[in-house]
């Protein structure tokens, strides 16, 4: 299905019905990733998976995707299925869109779940590093879209789901180098939404792997205490869909 928006289609799925709860995929992924979840979890509900602009079958509209733009694109998917209410769950970039969902449509969220994911802003540091990143790809998608992916993982996951890494990346390499680096650029720039999030009056949760080489662990416990958020810890890394696919399935089952 699609919805449009800015002229560039907007892909996505929605299976069940009642209670609807939106899955967002987080950079150089799509709505695939929640492929394993959509079957037990759609069985009580409606589940909405959305590829984000320039990812998966969605289109780009412009040099920069804003986190801001991002949430307008799925906002136009809960208005082609007339939806007024919903919960989140975001992965990673998934998690910024989110929150920046929440902060333009205030009235729309009941639940939001951050998984492998922060409120934060980039640090100078991150920001430098979005700028090479966005440079490379431009340059050599195939072997940025490689390097940032194994990234995700400690080199022993990277070996256990070779198989499922390797598809991973191939998904990826057919999204265009236009789309990744408008992601990068619209990344870099996102507004900082703790305090965002420690205002949010609905159910909130976050998780956070153990080993994740992107964030630090203790800083995301600490901040989902600050922002008295409920918090899953995992054992492994970034990638907790398909890392802890278990234990993350039933954390979602126990949004509202």
């Amino acid at each position: 299905m699609e919805a449009t928006y800015k002229n560039a289609p907007i892909s996505f799925t929605s299976q069940g019905t009642g209670n609807p709860l939106v899955l967002l995929h987080g950079f150089l992924e799509s709505k695939e990733i929640w492929q394993d979840f959509v079957v037990e979890l759609s069985a009580k509900r409606q589940v909405i998976c959305i590829d984000l602009p320039g990812h998966g079958e969605s289109g780009n509209f412009a040099e920069v995707h804003t986190m801001a733009d991002m949430a307008k694109a799925v906002k136009s998917v809960l208005d082609e299925l007339d939806i007024q209410q919903a919960s989140f769950a975001g992965h990673s970039m998934g998690g910024y869109v989110s929150l920046e969902f929440q902060n333009i449509f205030p009235t729309i969220l009941n639940s939001l779940v951050l998984v492998n994911s922060t409120p934060q802003a980039d640090s100078e540091k991150r920001k430098a590093n979005r700028d090479r990143a966005a440079t490379l790809v431009l340059k050599n998608k195939r072997a940025f879209v490689s390097m940032a992916m194994s990234n995700l993982l400690t080199p022993e996951n990277n070996k256990i789901f070779k198989s499922q890494i390797d598809i991973l990346k191939k998904r990826a390499l057919q999204f265009s180098s236009t789309g990744i680096y408008a992601a990068i650029k619209g990344m870099k720039i996102r507004t900082d939404h703790t305090e965002l999030f420690a205002k949010f009056q609905g159910q909130k949760i976050v998780v956070a792997g153990k080993n994740d080489p992107v964030l630090k662990y203790n800083t995301i416990k600490n901040l989902a205490k600050r922002c008295n958020s409920k918090f899953y810890s995992l054992p492994d890394g970034h990638l907790s869909f398909l890392e802890n696919q278990i234990e993350l399935r039933e954390i979602l089952h126990l949004i509202d």
